[in-house]
């Protein structure tokens, strides 16, 4: 029975990854800030013994270390990890401010490092796991007004070919999925702000997006459900790019 631990999962692609998890019979446990919501996501799924959620805030990592106990405490071990939770504030360089730069390193690569310390040490100890990093088409050079976001981005890739390379000898893998544009709630939310809604938005996408359309909520859990099972047992050190052909 294997346990997957997931940096969010109660929105987006990461509810997606949940469920598809549950469908697999794996425990999961999940994160966010509001633990009303994360109540509703396990009494909608009628899986109260296999889910657990840990309510943190991760723009600071004071509840990272017991999310990773608690998790430990409830399923006894993590076999996959699935970093998936992060924003994406809109500033470019010259625009950015040091709130906006600290709050999205914060969020996005320190809470990551810190969880991924706790959960190393477990995978090691066991000889086997897997860590899977959601990066994004911007990790190569990305939008002018993405700089930060960005940056952190190519940053996790730097931290999974770390992970592969000095973490195989234990059976530990670790590998990047490069999403593309997405409609997740976040994706949508932004648009709405910019007075763009979900048609006009899908409509612009299918312009730009060489396989003509943007990605959808499942379409990148494939790939991370293979990455979580044992078909993947000798993937490590990969970049998986699921992005209609963004920035190819």
């Amino acid at each position: 029975m294997k346990t997957v631990m997931i940096l969010g999962g109660t929105k987006g692609v990461g509810n997606e990854i949940l469920k598809s998890s549950l469908d697999q019979g794996y425990n999961i446990a999940f994160c966010g800030r509001n633990l009303d919501e994360g109540n509703k996501i396990i009494q909608s799924l009628q899986a109260k013994d296999k889910l657990y959620f840990h309510q943190i805030d991760l723009s600071t990592i004071d509840e990272i270390e017991n999310y990773f106990n608690e998790t430990i405490k409830r399923f006894k071990k993590v076999d996959a990890l699935v970093v998936y939770s992060g924003i994406t504030p809109i500033s470019s360089i010259v625009e950015t401010e040091e709130d906006i730069f600290d709050n999205v390193f914060n969020v996005n690569l320190k809470a990551p490092y810190f969880l991924i310390k706790h959960v190393l040490k477990s995978m090691v100890a066991s000889k086997s796991g897997s860590i899977i990093f959601f990066g994004s088409a911007h990790m190569d050079y990305g939008m002018k007004n993405r700089a930060a976001y960005a940056l952190t981005k190519s940053t996790l890739y730097t931290l999974s070919t770390h992970i592969a390379h000095h973490y195989a000898e234990y059976g530990v893998r670790s590998n990047y999925i490069v999403m593309g544009w997405t409609n997740t709630e976040g994706e949508l939310k932004l648009r709405h702000s910019e007075g763009i809604n979900e048609e006009e938005l899908k409509t612009k996408a299918a312009r730009i997006l060489p396989m003509g359309r943007m990605l959808n909520r499942y379409d990148p859990v494939p790939a991370v459900m293979h990455l979580i099972s044992d078909d993947s047992a000798m993937t490590t050190g990969s970049v998986i790019r699921v992005t209609g052909g963004q920035y190819i």
